[in-house]
């Protein structure tokens, strides 16, 4: 196995841009979150592929109830491939739940029963996006697929994933690093 010269950046709170080029179709104009990266690999989940199924169908599904104001019509995402039978809660502020991936101070990812319970009873936390599996990469594999050119890095901005709907999210990833994604996809101006 071939030693990288140089150091690598760790991506934790950072998004991935899927490059025009990108064949897997799970991460085709796909944006994803980092929640975690380290030497054993990587976490993350797409944030801009809504289901067709609402946190209120959600919540029916895992039997609990939806009492708070503002959830029920918010789509729920494809976080990734991996465990797609699991749901997984990035949320801000980070709180303090059973099972907690602490991004930052501010950020959790949380895949524990008690955070929608708390979402369905009170609210809060009160920022979330609500997936269904998550996105998981091997040591060194995120790296080999940026050197390749699959992925284009931003530092994660928190507005883009609570604040924008989701159709917009990628475009405003890509416009943090000055691009214009329809002048790197491959079909577009092909009139």
């Amino acid at each position: 196995m071939a030693r990288m010269e140089t150091p690598t950046a760790n991506l934790t709170h950072h998004f991935l841009i899927a490059m025009p080029n990108m064949a897997d179709p799970h991460f085709s104009r796909t944006l994803t979150y980092i929640a975690e990266h380290n030497e054993q690999g990587a976490l993350g989940i797409i944030i801009n592929r809504p289901i067709d199924m609402t946190v209120a169908a959600l919540f029916e599904r895992v039997e609990l109830p939806l009492e708070a104001e503002g959830f029920a019509a918010q789509p729920v995402y494809f976080g990734g491939p991996v465990q797609t039978d699991r749901g997984f809660v990035l949320h801000r502020p980070s709180g303090d739940w059973h099972s907690t991936l602490r991004v930052n101070d501010d950020v959790g990812l949380t895949s524990s029963r008690d955070i929608l319970q708390s979402i369905g009873s009170n609210g809060q936390p009160g920022e979330v996006l609500i997936t269904l599996g998550y996105a998981g990469w091997a040591a060194g594999q995120l790296e080999q697929e940026i050197a390749d050119n699959a992925w284009l890095t931003v530092e994660a901005d928190m507005a883009i994933v609570f604040d924008l709907p989701p159709e917009e999210r990628l475009v405003a990833a890509m416009q943090k690093l000055g691009i214009d994604f329809a002048k790197l996809s491959e079909v577009a101006g092909h009139a």
